[in-house]
């Protein structure tokens, strides 16, 4: 019973929707109108502020980090802290009290991956910050995730952690094919949308014209 109260209080932590709250009471926006309709802090810092999204990107890793590092402290083994972060990643993509729309989930992540293997955070942090510089953020950041389970593995990590960061890309994969429930084109572009959604994470060629969308544009 208690392993199953870590996942669920994992769950229930990640679903905490930091950006979308930022948007309300700063802005007293709805982020998911706005861009990419992702409840993130990219998108906070793209139609709040900048201040505002580091802060929500670095409570969105502290969901991720505190559930698994206060398992680990009542004793809780390896794949429960595991099982537990994954959930503050579901709860972050898919929260409970948005109506289970959210973000990508890659902070929360990060949060988890502090916890039992810090080398997997600078890992991601220098795809982020190489596809940053190519300003093709969301296709490197996939290549960090897709090679994880590659770089866990050579660490001589448990296969636990291996086997966590698998799922970390087949939620990934997931959610960005999903987007939040968009709807997607029907003939010929549906299949470019879905692949778009997946390398690109957006549904059109532009990346600008994508994250500054605004409500009725």
């Amino acid at each position: 019973m208690w392993h199953a109260l870590w996942v669920i209080a994992g769950y229930l932590l990640g679903s905490i929707p930091t950006a979308y709250l930022a948007g309300r009471w700063l802005k007293g926006i709805d982020l998911r109108e706005y861009g990419s309709g992702t409840v993130s802090g990219t998108g906070v810092i793209y139609h709040v502020g900048i201040g505002a999204g580091v802060l929500a990107g670095l409570f969105d890793v502290a969901k991720g980090a505190f559930i698994p590092w206060l398992a680990r402290q009542w004793g809780a083994p390896l794949p429960v802290l595991l099982l537990a972060g994954l959930a503050a990643v579901v709860g972050h993509n898919w929260p409970l009290y948005l109506g289970f729309k959210g973000g990508r989930g890659i902070s929360p992540f990060m949060g988890m991956m502090l916890v039992v293997f810090p080398w997997g955070v600078l890992w991601l942090l220098a795809f982020l910050a190489i596809g940053r510089l190519l300003k093709y953020t969301a296709l490197v950041a996939f290549c960090g995730i897709l090679t994880l389970p590659l770089l866990t593995y050579i660490a001589g990590q448990p296969t636990a952690v291996t086997l966590a960061s698998v799922g970390m890309l087949l939620i990934t994969a997931i959610k960005r094919l999903e987007a939040n429930c968009l709807p997607l084109p029907s003939g010929p572009e549906r299949r470019r949308v879905l692949l778009r959604r997946l390398f690109l994470d957006r549904d059109v060629s532009a990346n600008e014209e994508w994250v500054l969308r605004r409500p009725g544009n």
